[in-house]
């Protein structure tokens, strides 16, 4: 992380700024996060079978915890978990593939999982949390604008 420093105008000290984490890293955390709790609360909008509406509570919950968590840090002044962005993205990307995963388990008791609006919302809800976490966990670990690893800087 860099710092730099910058005079206080109020006090006539100089002080540090943390530069390691922009702004943008905090704002997407919390964007992804408020996906996970739509991802949890959707089924109460659509019907469903009971499987798709715990795996979306649990999963869509634990990508609100996470990505929360995430957001927390940064404004803690900690630097973003990678780890933590990239169990996000796979539960994100697990839930896309859920609702077609649990359809082919109930084909043959000829029961519906989820209603069209669910899959599609699971769908996009999805890739979307999947390529904001899958983003965020990289610039986290690189510097995007010269592609160079974290330990280089």
């Amino acid at each position: 992380m860099s710092e730099s420093t910058t005079n206080d105008p109020t006090s006539g000290e100089a002080s540090a700024r943390d530069q390691g984490e922009p702004d943008g890293q905090k704002w997407l955390s919390g964007i992804v996060s408020v996906i996970g709790l739509w991802i949890a609360v959707s089924p109460t909008m659509y019907e469903t079978a009971a499987s798709i509406t715990w795996n979306n509570t649990l999963v869509g919950g634990a990508i609100f915890l996470l990505a929360g968590y995430n957001f927390y840090r940064i404004v803690a002044g900690h630097p973003t978990s990678t780890g933590v962005l990239s169990l996000v993205t796979l539960l994100a990307l697990w839930t896309v593939v859920a609702p077609f995963a649990f359809e082919g388990q109930f084909a043959m008791a000829d029961l519906g999982v989820a209603s069209e609006g669910l899959v599609w919302s699971n769908v996009v809800s999805g890739l979307i949390a999947a390529g904001l976490a899958a983003y965020i966990a990289y610039a986290a670990g690189s510097d995007v604008q010269t592609g160079t690893p974290a330990e280089t800087r």
